[in-house]
């Protein structure tokens, strides 16, 4: 692995928030891919749900995508945009990536696994609404700061 190798046991992975190509979660994905592979992934996991669901949106593989991870972010679009079952237009990519930013739990298990989490990270915060906030705030705490 190269350089942009991120060490998921010293910091979190970039937030969901985070765009490459008009995608969130993708730089996400990255870094705990390219700290899977590194060993050094700590106790994020590469192709997790949040994950799948933007693997499914372009329909790439995880496994031939962790195949590209020692490339640079830019290399690794061109790939997924190169590669990807469904050739996503920019309104298709924005309007996806603004539904994700806004996704809430939708069912009682992922209420659930959501108050969880909540209740761990900042149990008396109450303005944690989305699953973006949700991991923002645990990714922040697990490593030292205060909600």
């Amino acid at each position: 692995m190269s350089l942009n190798t991120p060490d998921l046991t010293k910091f979190p992975p970039r937030s969901p928030r985070v765009r490459l190509g008009g995608y969130v979660i993708l730089p996400r994905m990255l870094d705990k891919g390219r700290a899977t592979v590194a060993g050094k992934n700590g106790e994020y996991n590469y192709a997790c749900p949040l994950d799948q669901g933007f693997l499914e949106f372009v329909g790439i593989d995880p496994e031939p995508l962790k195949k590209q991870l020692n490339k640079s972010d830019s290399e690794v679009l061109e790939w997924i945009n190169k590669n990807a079952k469904y050739k996503r237009t920019v309104p298709e990519i924005l309007a996806w990536s603004a539904w994700q930013e806004q996704a809430a739990p939708d069912n009682l298990e992922s209420r659930e696994h959501f108050n969880d989490i909540q209740k761990a990270a900042a149990p008396k915060r109450d303005d944690i609404a989305t699953w973006f906030d949700v991991l923002d705030v645990d990714d922040y705490v697990n490593f030292g700061g205060k909600a």
